[in-house]
């Protein structure tokens, strides 16, 4: 089957929605998944409870308070028209913030458990060798944690390409703007063309199926990050 210019807006839309909310989820969730791996406090459990909420919020709710947030009537939106912005919901921009936190958890979690199967010894290595806190953590952490960022970049990328709640909720299924892949499969279900849907899906079907065997791969039993101090 070929794909109709429709197919190759969404698959555009797509793709560079899933790169843009994978590079800032990873930007944002790095250092927050640091900062929960060097403590266990309350608050720290309750910001660490806070970012895995997406997980099993239901995304339309997620969505919901998101487009009443950024909405005209939110102070986020409100915020945004006082300094001259446009507003983010029903725009490619309110696409990756929704993304974003709804993609949070994917990064946080795997990034967290890196850091703490690392434990102190990278940093009070790297410390004794005068290293400062972030020099420390680009020399010492960063190189062992790889494998946990590669991971943690495949899934907030598959979760964004996959997700319909939520982008239906802020983006509003507009064509060439916020029309995804998994939004154009709705409209094909809506029309009963379910070779077009079909079809649809199983791009995103090989997709995750790759993204399941990258992380498969990235992650493999005798390679895992709970290294022991010998190995530093």
């Amino acid at each position: 089957m070929t794909l109709s210019a429709a197919d190759l807006s969404a698959l555009y839309l797509s793709l560079k929605l899933g790169l843009a909310a994978a590079s800032v989820t990873l930007l944002l969730g790095a250092p927050l998944a640091w900062w929960l791996s060097r403590g266990s406090g309350l608050f720290r459990r309750v910001v660490g409870a806070v970012a895995t909420m997406p997980i099993v919020l239901p995304p339309t709710v997620l969505g919901f308070y998101l487009l009443v947030l950024l909405g005209p009537r939110g102070f986020v939106g409100q915020a945004f028209e006082a300094l001259g912005f446009r507003l983010l919901p029903f725009s490619f921009w309110g696409l990756v913030v929704a993304s974003v936190i709804s993609s949070l958890p994917f990064v946080v979690q795997p990034l967290q458990n890196a850091f703490e199967a690392l434990g102190e010894l990278p940093m009070e290595a790297a410390a004794t060798l005068g290293a400062g806190e972030l020099d420390a953590f680009f020399t010492a952490i960063l190189p062992q944690a790889r494998p946990a960022f590669l991971t943690a970049a495949v899934m907030a990328f598959s979760h964004t390409i996959g997700e319909f709640g939520v982008v239906l909720m802020i983006g509003g299924n507009i064509p060439d703007v916020t029309r995804v892949l998994s939004l154009q499969i709705y409209v094909y279900v809506e029309m009963g063309s379910y070779a077009n849907a079909h079809a649809l899906s199983a791009i995103l079907m090989v997709s995750a199926i790759l993204s399941t065997l990258a992380v498969q791969l990235l992650n493999p039993k005798k390679k895992r990050l709970a290294l022991r101090a010998g190995n530093f």
